[in-house]
C-alpha cells in the first residue's frame, strides 16, 4: 500500500539522522535480593556513589553501598514489582531534582515530580542533590535579620539570614506551627520559602499547606513532600532536595528560608536503610555516620558574600524529642551543628503558653548582631525582667503577698508573659512588635488586668494604623524610629492603654451595682 502521508521523506530523514549507529556500552547487573525498600545488586562493578539505578520495569533507585560482591541501592519508588533475577541498568548520573522559579507555588516530591495536579514542571535547570557547602571565604557576616513574625523569637532569639536555627522539643509542642508561622511571615518580604516535610502524617502536611495557602504568598513557596507513607529513598534524599531547590535561589543573590520537618524522622530511616544494608549499627543503632548527614546538609546554609552575589540560605531544621530530653543522641548531634536552639516546652504547652518557647534553654548564638536596633531598644532588659519574675514566681508561689518591689516586678512580668503569647498563623509587623514591648516596657500595660492583654494584642495594630501611621510606615521602610515619631507610637499606645483602663473601671461600676 503506498505511504499516503505527502512529507513521508523528511519524517523518514529525521530519523535517520537522528538513529544512533555504533556500539553502545550499557551496565547491565542482576538484582539478587529485595525487600523493605532496599535492593541488593551484583554484576554492577563500575557503579558510583548515589548513581542512580534503573530497573527492567521502569523503576529506579540510587546506590547507597558499595561492596565489593554486592551494592546496596535504596528504592525510590515501589518495589512491588521488582524481583529477584530482574535487570538493572547503571544510568552513569547522580540523584539530580529540578531547580528554577517554575517550582514556585508548586508542590512537588523530592524527585520534583509535581503533586499538586498542576501539571508538569519546566524546570530551569537539573542540579545534584549533594552539593559541596560554600568555603569559609565565600560566607559573609550574618548581619540582615529574619523577621518571623512571632514575637518571642523576634525580640529574645533573634534570627539573621544565614543562619541554622534548631527548633525542638516533645511531640505536639507546636514545632510545625511556629516554623509555619515563620513561611507566613515572609509574606511581604523578599525571601523564597521551602517547606520540606519528612515522614510526616498526610493529615499533618495538608494543615501546613492549607495555613500557607491561606495566610502566606504561596506563589513564593515551594513545599516538598515526603510522607511517612513514601519509599525510604524519598524520605532520605528530601533535606537535600529541598536543600538544592533552595541553593538556587540563594546562589541567585536572592534570599531563601528552608524548614525541615524533622530531622529525627530521616534519622531513623538512615538508620532503617543502614540496617538493612548491613552497616554496622552504633549508638542507638544509628550508623556512626549520622552525624555527618546532619553535618553536611547544614553547612549547606549560608550567607554568602559580596563577590558570590550576597544572596543567603536561613535553615530552620525541626527536631523531636522524648520527654524532653535534649540529650539524646540526635537532638545533641543537631544542637552541636546549628547556631543555636528554640527549646519547646510540653509543661508550658499545656498550660495554655503559646508558643510554648522555654526562656532559659532556647539560645540564639548570633542574637543582637541581626536583630533590628529598633526593636532591641524597645525591648531593653526584656529577657532578664522575664527570667527574674519567673524565679520570684516560684518563690512567692506557696507564701503570703509580696510588697513594693518584688510586688511590682510580679505585675510587670505576668504582663511580658501575656505579651509573649501569640495565636498561631497570625504573624505581627515589626511595627506591631515595637509598639507591643514599648507598652510593655514602659510601664503601659501594668495598669490592666492580665485578662484584658489579649484584646490589648488584638486592637494594637488596626490602633497604630489609625493613630501612628507614620510610625508604622517608618518601620515598614527603614526599620528606624525618629525621636518625634516614637512619642507619636507613645501617645497612640497610651490612649489604647487608657481606653482598655476605661472599660474596665466601667466594668467594675457595673457589677458593684
Amino acid at each position: 500500500m503506498p505511504n499516503r502521508d505527502p512529507d513521508w521523506f523528511s519524517t523518514a530523514s529525521a530519523a535517520l539522522r537522528d538513529a544512533r549507529i555504533g556500539p553502545h556500552v550499557q551496565h547491565r547487573g542482576r538484582v539478587e535480593d529485595v525487600g523493605d525498600g532496599i535492593a541488593m545488586i551484583s554484576g554492577l562493578r563500575d557503579v558510583r556513589l548515589d548513581e542512580v539505578l534503573r530497573f527492567a520495569n521502569g523503576q529506579v533507585g540510587f546506590a547507597r553501598v558499595l561492596d565489593p560482591d554486592l551494592i546496596g541501592c535504596v528504592m525510590l519508588d515501589a518495589a512491588q514489582d521488582v524481583e529477584a533475577g530482574d535487570a538493572v541498568f547503571g544510568t552513569g548520573e547522580v540523584v539530580n531534582v529540578p531547580v528554577g522559579e517554575s517550582l514556585l507555588g508548586r508542590i512537588v516530591d523530592p524527585l520534583g515530580r509535581p503533586l499538586d495536579g498542576k501539571g508538569e514542571i519546566e524546570a530551569q535547570a537539573h542540579w545534584p542533590i549533594e552539593r559541596p557547602a560554600p568555603s569559609i571565604i565565600e560566607r559573609d557576616l550574618v548581619t540582615e535579620p529574619v523577621q518571623t513574625g512571632v514575637v518571642v523569637l523576634d525580640t529574645l532569639f533573634a534570627l539573621g539570614r544565614g543562619q541554622r536555627e534548631l527548633i525542638v522539643g516533645d511531640h505536639s509542642t507546636g514545632k510545625t506551627t511556629l516554623a509555619v508561622d515563620a513561611l507566613i511571615a515572609q509574606r511581604d518580604s523578599d525571601m523564597i520559602c521551602v517547606y520540606v516535610a519528612v515522614g510526616q502524617k498526610s493529615s499533618s502536611v495538608g494543615r501546613a499547606i492549607d495555613a500557607l495557602q491561606a495566610q502566606g504568598n504561596f506563589s513564593r513557596c515551594i513545599v516538598l513532600v515526603a510522607e511517612a507513607a513514601s519509599a525510604p529513598g524519598l524520605q532520605w534524599i528530601a533535606p537535600y532536595a529541598g536543600m538544592t531547590m533552595a541553593e538556587y535561589f540563594r546562589d541567585r543573590g536572592q534570599h531563601a528560608l528552608i524548614v525541615i520537618d524533622d530531622l529525627s524522622k530521616h534519622a531513623a530511616t538512615h538508620r532503617e536503610i543502614a540496617l538493612l544494608t548491613r552497616q554496622s549499627p552504633g549508638r542507638e543503632a544509628y550508623p556512626g555516620d549520622v552525624f555527618y548527614i546532619h553535618a553536611r546538609l547544614l553547612e549547606r546554609a549560608a550567607k554568602l558574600s559580596g563577590a558570590r552575589g550576597g544572596g543567603s540560605l536561613t535553615a530552620l531544621p525541626i527536631a523531636e524529642t522524648d520527654s524532653g530530653n535534649l540529650s539524646a543522641y540526635i537532638p545533641t548531634n543537631l544542637i552541636s551543628i546549628t547556631d543555636g536552639q528554640i527549646v519547646l516546652d510540653a509543661t508550658l504547652f499545656h498550660q495554655g503558653q503559646k508558643p510554648a518557647v522555654d526562656v532559659g534553654l532556647s539560645v540564639s548564638r548570633v542574637g543582637g548582631k541581626t536583630q533590628a536596633p529598633v526593636l532591641r531598644k524597645a525591648a531593653g532588659t526584656l529577657r532578664l525582667d522575664y527570667a527574674q519574675f519567673l524565679e520570684l514566681e516560684v518563690f512567692t508561689r506557696f507564701g503570703g503577698m509580696p510588697e513594693g518591689r518584688v510586688r511590682d516586678q510580679l505585675t510587670r512580668g505576668a504582663r511580658i508573659r501575656e505579651a509573649l503569647r501569640q495565636p498561631q498563623h497570625s504573624p505581627y509587623r515589626l511595627a506591631d512588635e515595637v509598639a507591643l514591648m514599648l507598652a510593655v516596657q514602659t510601664g503601659l500595660l501594668d495598669p490592666l488586668p492580665v485578662t484584658a492583654i489579649p484584646a490589648f494584642r488584638r486592637a494594637l495594630p488596626a490602633a497604630l494604623d489609625r493613630d501612628a501611621a507614620r510610625a508604622v510606615q517608618a518601620l515598614a521602610g527603614r526599620g528606624e524610629l525618629a525621636p518625634e515619631l516614637q512619642q507619636e507610637l507613645l501617645r497612640a499606645l497610651t490612649g489604647l492603654a487608657g481606653s482598655f483602663a476605661r472599660s474596665d473601671q466601667t466594668t467594675v461600676g457595673q457589677d458593684s451595682q
